[in-house]
């Protein structure tokens, strides 16, 4: 009985797994197609990246941008099977195929653009400043030329800033590694989103810091998904997504869901795109 149950159980694997393929030869390279087949979307996010995407206490990903993740595997009817990524690796791992969808706070640029495709429309949006210890007295950039901000590799701004403003960033993996060495007085203070400077000061933790810098080069945040997927199913589909979220305000309500105030993009998107009674 035990090797007829054993031989019942590989025939059935067997099956199963001639049936995936026969599914990825008719799919070919239709994303959406494959995604349905296997059951499984493939989504690249951030795991320190509090709140909008990390890892909760028993390892699992949180965060508004994974529960954006899980409403877009819900409407596909599929499971939603989060990989993370770094802001250097994350475009590389959309590229290469170890995911298929990309929802990891990426500015939206011209340049990125050559190498992913970007959903329209955008799901959010960020400018970069500096968040900074209290003692330091700096009002203005142009006050912290030739000092050092630690910043996350990757990150979009990290280039602009050193050319507007004359700063030496200083980067590291994760924003773990960016406080670690601010603490070690290896920086004068964090260069980072505006929004995650916003949400930082809201906790005790940062109580002595301040952000008292302007606000610089506002940018949207994309989805992102291989370049041959964007005027194809899997893209059209996403940002249909997109656009009825903002819609119906769920990009709203997950924000709130997520301690995050309603930030300035999203109220503008809601009023734009929502049903206006006449």
């Amino acid at each position: 009985m035990r090797k007829l149950s054993a031989i019942t159980l590989a025939l059935g694997a067997a099956l199963f797994a001639g049936a995936a393929y026969a599914q990825s030869i008719e799919c070919g390279s239709d994303t959406l197609c494959n995604v349905k087949a296997s059951g499984v979307i493939k989504i690249g996010t951030k795991d320190d990246y509090k709140p909008w995407s990390y890892r909760a206490s028993d390892g699992s990903f949180k965060g508004m941008e994974v529960d954006i993740g899980n409403k877009i595997a819900e409407a596909l009817g599929v499971k939603a099977e989060f990989v993370k990524v770094t802001s250097a690796n994350r475009f590389e791992f959309l590229a290469q195929g170890q995911i298929d969808l990309m929802i990891a706070s990426a500015s939206d640029t011209a340049e990125r653009r050559k190498v992913v495709a970007f959903i329209h429309p955008n799901y959010y949006s960020s400018g970069y400043t500096a968040l900074l210890p209290a003692a330091v007295t700096a009002t203005e950039w142009t006050q912290l030329s030739g000092q050092t901000l630690c910043a996350v590799q990757g990150a979009w701004y990290n280039k602009p800033a050193q050319e507007t403003f004359g700063v030496n960033v200083l980067a590291f993996a994760g924003s773990a590694e960016t406080e670690a060495a601010m603490e070690q007085g290896r920086c004068v203070g964090l260069l980072e989103d505006d929004n995650k400077i916003n949400v930082r000061l809201t906790d005790p933790k940062w109580a002595a810091y301040k952000a008292p810098l302007s606000v610089e080069a506002v940018t949207p945040w994309g989805m992102a998904v291989r370049q041959a997927d964007q005027f194809a199913p899997l893209g059209y589909f996403v940002a249909g997504m997109v656009a009825e979220m903002h819609r119906d305000g769920s990009l709203l309500a997950l924000e709130e869901a997520n301690g995050i105030k309603n930030s300035a993009f999203l109220l503008k998107m809601h009023e734009a795109l929502k049903d206006h009674v006449k």
